[in-house]
């Protein structure tokens, strides 16, 4: 078992995302800089989003209740819900995207370089 582990280490250790995220040493060093205000805009839409959320469903539950309404929330909770999300999704489009990307280029780096002496040592 450990053979085959160590075989799809190495596998996947040829890659050129990790062969790449190795060599040119990835790191964090794009979060110390000043944020864009796209990235800004970006993070405030996924605020808003969890705003939109489950508060605002349950705020519609209790209106609904309130008027003796059920299709308030019956109706207003999903499109809601989908609204929250388009918002969120629209916060990662603007902000989330670039800073991901980073972030994982540098845990690829890190992983597979004690996955990889782990490998070569066994």
């Amino acid at each position: 078992m450990t053979r085959i582990i160590r075989h799809k280490i190495l596998q996947f250790g040829t890659t050129d995302y990790v062969r790449s995220a190795i060599a040119e040493q990835a790191d964090l060093s794009a979060f110390k800089e000043k944020p864009t205000p796209m990235l800004l805009v970006g993070v405030f839409a996924i605020g808003v989003s969890f705003v939109i959320g489950w508060p605002a469903i349950a705020a519609l539950g209790a209106l609904s209740i309130k008027i003796h309404n059920p299709w308030i929330v019956a109706v207003g909770g999903p499109l809601t819900y989908i609204l929250s999300h388009l918002v969120f999704l629209f916060g990662m489009y603007l902000s989330g995207a670039v800073y991901s990307l980073i972030l994982l280029r540098w845990l690829t780096r890190i992983s597979m370089e004690k996955l990889l002496a782990w490998a070569d040592n066994s």
